[in-house]
């Protein structure tokens, strides 16, 4: 069994909180409801990358460790900032803090680096930021 939580953390930005898993499908949807189904694909894609490694890499798939999305959607962009309780991921040097967990590097990245706008890790390196910024000229038209 599986148990989301979700949380108005302030009026624009929401948290969803789930155990470490790799059944990611319902947590996605719930993440993507509001996403523009022409960005919906490829957001999806990343943020599951990000989940995954969080659950994987940060938390050793540990039940017991929490995974926690802060996200918030608003005219001009969409953001996600995904926390695990792992001791933390240093992108520049592609290698993880805690010796005891072996992961491949690279594929990960690019796909975070292609589909997102940004993509940050904040310290201790076990929070990473990614955003999409909606463009006007992109946005789908309603007709």
């Amino acid at each position: 069994m599986i148990a989301i939580s979700v949380q108005p953390s302030k009026p624009e930005v929401r948290t969803v909180s789930f155990a470490s898993t790799l059944y990611l499908r319902p947590i996605l949807n719930l993440l993507l409801a509001e996403v523009a189904p022409v960005w919906r694909q490829d957001i999806r894609l990343g943020l599951q990358e990000a989940l995954v490694n969080a659950a994987y890499h940060g938390n050793c798939l540990d039940p017991h460790k929490r995974v926690v999305v802060q996200f918030s959607v608003t005219l001009t962009h969409y953001c996600w900032t995904v926390i695990d309780e792992g001791c933390g991921f240093v992108p520049q040097s592609c290698s993880h803090d805690c010796p005891e967990v072996e992961h491949e590097c690279g594929r990960g990245l690019f796909f975070l680096r292609e589909i997102f706008d940004e993509v940050e890790w904040l310290p201790p390196g076990n929070h990473l930021r990614l955003c999409k910024h909606i463009r006007r000229e992109s946005r789908p038209r309603l007709s």
